[in-house]
């Protein structure tokens, strides 16, 4: 086969390449979307603020006479006596705070219980059914807790818990007035009680679903250098968790203060304050606002009522503000310790 002298290269055919769209209506349309997205977000936050700012200019409105005379007078006062229009919300904010205390004393251990049982001792059968369960309670309408501590809970602590007490510790220093007053199963510590059954759903709830977010190779280090189950939830558990948990608190903390009809039911909506007893029948702010607010006339006591109102709402802020300084607190101290 002849061999030419000059080897002829031959060359591909140029191919144009195909003409990439134009992008920039794409990135128009994306960088718009990002910006209605941003001012919507901004308007939903700016909304929140302004109702709350207008739901505290409408309280400190509707309350101004009841400021004008009383100024903070009013809350070191225990007189409310519609008849002489005489007004002091004493009562009603020892009774609120009284009754959220106890409910937490008793709420937040049982919860930290039942969260601890579901997540690290129960077996598996049980947990999805007994989760389910507490959390119904959740769902019990707040005057059936009422009427049911009325009837049913209210004479069996009568008899079972505070006569007792009251024989035991009857003379004895303190104790003993602490005690004191009729044991008819209502009052402070009944309310309490109560408010302690129906914020348990909100923070066992919580507590649980903190505690199944803590990654599992910590626990199993945990375990694998000898820990106790306990030593794992109080080292290990709570620490990574503590910021879910301390929220939980709060929402509980929160659930009792504003509580309403329960509380009416059971605390004895008595207007006076004669002794510290936990058996003793106070009032709320909450149930004093049901039981009077629809029949308060114009005037002094209707702007008494929405003083009250107010000091609520301002026992919500202080305890939001005092739980969001504890924890930057904690946060703060984070890895202090070795």
């Amino acid at each position: 086969m002849p061999v030419s002298g000059s080897m002829s290269v031959q060359t591909e055919p140029h191919v144009q390449p195909k003409p990439i769209p134009p992008r920039k209506p794409m990135m128009m349309s994306g960088m718009l979307a990002d910006r209605i997205f941003g001012w919507l977000a901004r308007g939903a936050a700016i909304l929140t603020l302004l109702l709350l700012l207008g739901i505290m200019a409408s309280l400190v409105a509707g309350a101004w006479p009841s400021i004008s005379k009383y100024g903070l007078g009013f809350l070191t006062s225990s007189v409310w006596d519609p008849v002489q229009d005489e007004y002091g919300g004493l009562v009603m904010i020892y009774g609120t705070i009284a009754t959220s205390i106890i409910a937490l004393l008793i709420a937040v251990p049982v919860s930290f219980g039942i969260a601890l049982f579901l997540t690290e001792l129960s077996p598996a059968w049980l947990k999805r059914p007994l989760g389910t369960a507490i959390e119904l309670l959740a769902a019990v309408p707040s005057i059936v807790y009422g009427m049911w501590g009325l009837m049913v809970f209210g004479p069996i602590l009568s008899t079972y818990v505070q006569q007792p007490l009251q024989n035991w510790f009857s003379g004895v220093p303190y104790l003993g007035a602490l005690v004191s007053g009729p044991p008819v199963g209502i009052g402070i510590l009944s309310a309490g009680i109560i408010l302690a059954i129906m914020v348990i759903p909100f923070i066992a709830a919580v507590m649980r679903d903190v505690f199944e977010v803590t990654p599992p190779l910590l626990k199993e280090s945990a375990y694998g250098l000898g820990s106790t189950t306990w030593e794992v939830v109080w080292k290990v558990v709570l620490p990574f968790t503590k910021t879910g948990v301390l929220g939980g608190i709060m929402l509980g903390l929160g659930r009792a203060l504003g509580e309403t009809m329960a509380v009416t039911f059971v605390i004895g909506n008595m207007n006076q304050l004669d002794s510290l007893s936990m058996f003793e029948a106070a009032n709320s702010i909450t149930s004093a606002l049901a039981n009077e607010f629809a029949e308060a006339g114009e005037g002094l006591h209707q702007a008494s009522l929405i003083y009250l109102g107010l000091v609520l709402f301002f026992i919500t802020f202080v305890v939001l503000a005092l739980s969001k300084v504890l924890l930057a607190s904690l946060q703060k101290n984070e890895g202090t310790r070795t």
